[in-house]
């Protein structure tokens, strides 16, 4: 069976009438009567019965009619997407991301991408940095919104989000928890608790670069890869974790009721950089597209005193 045919034999259908058939889709009516004759031979039944004085439908051919019509809808149908998806107006989109890009990034940038590009469909997936490049990397996300950015010339990026800062999680009960800051060389001697680096290795660089330029040594006594499972472990034992601000906020650090309080860390300030990251020979244009509806000619900077004092 060829689609041509099933043309072919809905404009008889439409037409009950071979000669005006012919002249619509530019056939002779010899050349039209073989596709007929070929459809049927492959169907098994008679579609159109005709004489000299009329042409009609089989009641198999009424039936068959609906089902082609169906069948040449979706075809029209699927080309239609498959031009749109390549011309980026239509397709998938998974993105990544993590909680400031959730906050600072998407919401503006889903509004425009769903009324610039409305048959775009996007998907969200929560993850942490090294979650997602893995999962950019095995192509199952198609866009990476995290910390940091790779040095591999496999991936792309574009930075979003500028000096993200690192707060101290303590206990209520720790020596820390009632002081508005603490500087980051106090950090000497006291116990860690810190997240394995494949899990975010810009945020594990940046405690550590911290420790390096005031020339102390971190003591990580225990790992928890879970903001949530830090959050416990220090309410219980007198650790020193880390979280970004944007994240110890989200957790209500320091609310009334909360096991744990957000210490501001200072001299330095750990910080972090928030980029869009996708892979250097992606095809999808939807990446380009959401990218345009990102505004970002300054990346925007999260002032750490106000939100603590918010």
């Amino acid at each position: 069976m060829e689609f041509r045919h099933l043309v072919s034999f809905i404009t008889i259908a439409e037409e009950l009438h071979f000669g005006r058939a012919a002249q619509r889709l530019h056939l002779t009516q010899p050349s039209l009567s073989a596709q007929l004759q070929k459809l049927e031979k492959s169907l098994g039944v008679q579609l159109v019965a005709r004489n000299s004085h009329e042409v009609k439908l089989t009641p198999a051919g009424r039936e068959f009619e609906s089902q082609a019509r169906i069948i040449v809808a979706q075809m029209d149908r699927a080309a239609q997407v498959a031009k749109a998806t390549a011309e980026g107006r239509a397709g998938t989109l998974n993105i990544g991301y993590n909680l400031p890009a959730s906050r600072h990034v998407l919401p503006d940038a889903l509004i425009k991408m769903t009324e610039q590009h409305p048959d775009i469909v996007v998907s969200l997936w929560e993850k942490r940095t090294g979650p997602q490049l893995a999962a950019l990397a095995d192509g199952s996300l198609d866009l990476a919104l995290v910390y940091g950015h790779p040095s591999t010339t496999d991936f792309r990026y574009r930075r979003l989000l500028h000096r993200v800062p690192l707060v101290a999680v303590v206990g209520r009960r720790h020596r820390w928890a009632d002081r508005p800051g603490v500087p980051f060389a106090e950090l000497e001697g006291q116990e860690c608790v810190l997240f394995a680096r494949e899990q975010c290795p810009a945020m594990y660089d940046s405690i550590f670069r911290a420790a390096a330029d005031t020339r102390i040594t971190l003591s990580v006594a225990q790992t928890a890869d879970d903001p949530g499972a830090t959050a416990h472990m220090v309410s219980v034992r007198p650790l020193v974790g880390f979280a970004s601000l944007p994240r110890a906020i989200s957790m209500g650090m320091g609310a009334p009721g909360s096991s744990s309080v957000a210490v501001k860390l200072l001299d330095p300030v750990p910080t972090l950089d928030l980029f869009a990251v996708w892979r250097a020979d992606e095809t999808n244009p939807a990446v380009s597209l959401f990218l345009e509806c990102v505004e970002s000619p300054e990346p925007a900077r999260i002032d750490i005193a106000r939100a603590l004092s918010a």
